[in-house]
């Protein structure tokens, strides 16, 4: 189930936004009485046309009441003799309360500072209350907190809800289902949550279909950090929902890449996409990489053959396939064919994983490629691995950032860096002055679509490519890469353009 937490400041709106609540898909509703100056216990009971579960947290569980504990208590018996359909009550003050009608009993604890590290004794403490429901709310410092969420409910033996608060516990409240959790908290906007990691109902329902969710569900997620603003989960829950897959994509925030990898192939998650900042370094994650992958030194995709953890780089394909397309080629050259960047002067802005795949494949293409990076050691050392690699090839050379002046003698220019990138949308990389007619711009950042860098280029009659094309190329790869049939590459583009169509409204 959905349940959706109202923190409205007066009873009509808490009314209002209960209807509108189940209107979106919530099974029930949280009356957060410590929200309202004047709780009218009676008027929300008889006027909900939805069930609810009515709550008034006090201050030290991170509520709002601060009043006399006896009125706190009292209105919560209130809405249990008026018969509520529940009545969320903390540990610490169960005592207080007779059970009366109909009314079921969660009793909840909530942990502010962090995830104890005996999360069952917890329960078996709350469990000893012979409550109706147990409720569990502790709160992610790590991404690994989620796992003893998980395996409470797991263990569980009633109804129990368990969470993991802040943005490290995001995917506690959009696996509770497949865990057995009896239900999770959805805002009804994003400004109105009640916890930290809340995601809206019309998330939870539309991006990640919960309604779908179920303990057969496959697994699949990103890793970065920060992870926010990424719309792979978009891009892939739309396809998986449109080939009628029983699988979730998911945000995972991640600090620390192998350690993660090996925690959570046990959750099971079949398959990651890895991005910012983590794809060389998931290198040692993977059992087993092709040729192509060990070369670059990077990958942003892991997914689970035979028992092996296997990395592949689509990366590279699909950056080299727009670009080729963009200069009037079919795409991605293979077999032996002369690339149409042959030969070209390319500058290369970053060093991290997506240059690292996009300069190898310029340079495997034949063109002279140099390396820009505010960490000159990076861009020296990124240069001389593709020197050694292609040792036939044209060398490639490096310079430091500030040197971006000498960009005006490039044939192509690639973004790689998050510079232009929503919030930051009137910065850009490049000059204006080093923009030409004729030479290919392409910036690897897709949010938004036409970034200042991709403006300026075609304002001076520039080729572009945005990074809508190389993001969308690569999640297609990557999809047949998770579950070995032929993505929906028009609705995964669909699916962002809508979502980038909106955010620029």
């Amino acid at each position: 189930m959905i349940c959706v937490p109202l923190t409205e400041k007066t009873t009509e709106e808490m009314l209002a936004g209960a209807a509108r609540a189940a209107k979106l898909g919530a099974d029930l509703v949280e009356f957060r009485l410590d929200y309202l100056a004047a709780p009218d216990v009676a008027q929300l009971v008889k006027g909900k046309k939805v069930a609810a579960i009515f709550t008034c947290r006090p201050k030290r569980e991170g509520g709002l009441f601060e009043g006399d504990e006896s009125r706190r208590i009292g209105l919560l018996q209130q809405a249990m003799d008026l018969g509520a359909e529940y009545v969320d009550v903390e540990l610490d003050s169960v005592a207080k309360i007779r059970r009366t009608g109909r009314a079921r009993l969660i009793v909840s604890v909530h942990d502010f500072e962090g995830t104890p590290g005996d999360l069952w004794g917890v329960y078996r403490r709350i469990s000893a209350c012979r409550p109706d429901v147990v409720k569990i709310a502790t709160t992610a410092k790590d991404i690994a907190d989620n796992l003893a969420i998980f395996e409470v409910l797991r263990r569980a033996d009633q109804p129990t809800i368990a969470i993991a608060m802040g943005e490290r516990g995001v995917i506690s409240r959009i696996l509770a289902a497949k865990f057995g959790g009896f239900l999770t908290f959805a805002a009804l906007e994003p400004e109105k949550t009640s916890a930290a990691g809340q995601v809206t109902v019309e998330e939870l329902t539309g991006l990640y279909h919960y309604g779908e969710i179920n303990g057969a569900t496959e697994v699949f997620g990103v890793i970065a950090k920060p992870v926010a603003h990424s719309m792979s989960p978009l891009i892939h829950n739309a396809a998986f929902a449109d080939c009628g897959m029983n699988r979730v994509y998911l945000p995972f925030l991640v600090d620390e890449v192998t350690e993660f990898v090996a925690r959570f192939r046990g959750l099971p998650v079949k398959g990651f996409s890895v991005t910012i900042p983590h794809k060389e370094r998931a290198m040692d994650s993977a059992e087993e990489v092709d040729e192509q992958t060990r070369r670059i030194g990077a990958l942003n995709t892991l997914v689970e053959r035979g028992g092996k953890l296997v990395g592949r780089n689509t990366d590279c394909s699909a950056a080299m396939g727009a670009m080729e397309r963009a200069l009037g080629g079919p795409g991605r050259v293979r077999g032996g064919a002369v690339s149409s960047l042959s030969g070209k002067r390319a500058a290369v802005i970053g060093a991290r994983g997506t240059a690292r795949a996009v300069a190898f494949g310029l340079v495997e293409a034949g063109a002279r490629v140099r390396i820009y990076n505010r960490t000159t050691t990076r861009a020296r050392t990124l240069a001389a691995e593709l020197s050694s690699t292609f040792p036939d090839g044209p060398r490639c050379e490096w310079s430091a950032l500030d040197e971006l002046s000498g960009l005006s003698d490039a044939d192509v220019i690639v973004n790689t860096t998050p510079v232009g990138m929503h919030p930051r949308v009137d910065e850009s990389i490049v000059l204006a002055d080093a923009l030409r007619k004729g030479m290919l711009v392409f910036d690897a950042v897709y949010n938004p679509v036409e970034t200042k860098l991709i403006r300026e280029a075609r304002e001076r009659g520039a080729l572009t490519v945005t990074g809508l094309e190389m993001f969308v190329a690569q999640a297609a790869e990557q999809f047949e890469l998770f579950t070995g049939e032929k993505p929906p590459v028009e609705v995964m583009r669909s699916a962002v353009e809508a979502r980038l169509g909106r955010a620029a409204k």
